[in-house]
């Protein structure tokens, strides 16, 4: 089905057999703060996406950015499909 078709908290476009899709539900991941002494700043992680990583001069600051490296660690990206290929979707949980 192309361009039809919405699940809860997604939405998808379809662009010439380019598939974008947009998480419009708001999701929960854990992250982790660590104050470094030697660089006076705070690191941020978020162990469940692999690389997800920042920083930040205070711990509100270092919240911040890892919040945002989370939107683009997530945001879509174009996938280009051959014409015989199908895209499925699979939900966990």
């Amino acid at each position: 089905m192309r361009g039809g078709g919405k699940r809860s908290g997604e939405r998808r476009q379809w662009q010439n057999h380019k598939v974008l899709w947009a998480y419009t539900k708001g999701m929960k991941f854990r992250i982790v703060l660590e104050f470094d002494a030697e660089t006076n700043s705070y690191s941020a992680v978020c162990p469940e996406l692999p690389g997800c990583a920042s920083a930040g001069d205070t711990e509100e600051e270092a919240r911040a950015n890892i919040e945002e490296a989370i939107r683009l660690y997530l945001a879509p990206a174009d996938i280009h499909l051959p014409d015989n290929a199908k895209l499925l979707e699979v939900m966990i949980g």
